[in-house]
């Protein structure tokens, strides 16, 4: 695996069953290792520098169905199942606001 200079790779979370992108986290080798040994997905925290279990505090767990690599080896894609919203906001995943010109 390729990490960035701190140690860490983007994992974008997709939903197993209908390709919905539900949302862009980032794992370190720890998190990476935990995910696979639990089926639910962990990602490193970069404002708090540190592990966090997806679900622990709110409860919407990510179960994992299956983990890939791209072919540069610099980004993981996490096929899952969400037992809930995905996004801290509440909504279903965290693509829910359109860039448009007026944003820039």
């Amino acid at each position: 695996m390729k990490y960035n200079d701190k140690g860490l790779i983007p994992a974008i979370v997709q939903d197993a069953d209908t390709g919905e992108v539900l949302m862009l986290g980032y794992m370190n080798e720890e998190s990476i290792r935990r995910t696979l040994d639990s089926g639910e997905v962990w990602f490193f925290s970069r404002s708090r520098q540190e592990l966090w279990h997806k679900g622990e505090t709110s409860g919407n767990k990510i179960l994992v169905r299956e983990l890939w690599r791209d072919c540069d080896s610099d980004t993981i894609l996490v096929k899952a199942h969400p037992t809930g919203p995905v996004c801290h906001t509440g909504n279903r995943n965290c693509f829910f606001q359109e860039l448009t010109g007026t944003d820039l």
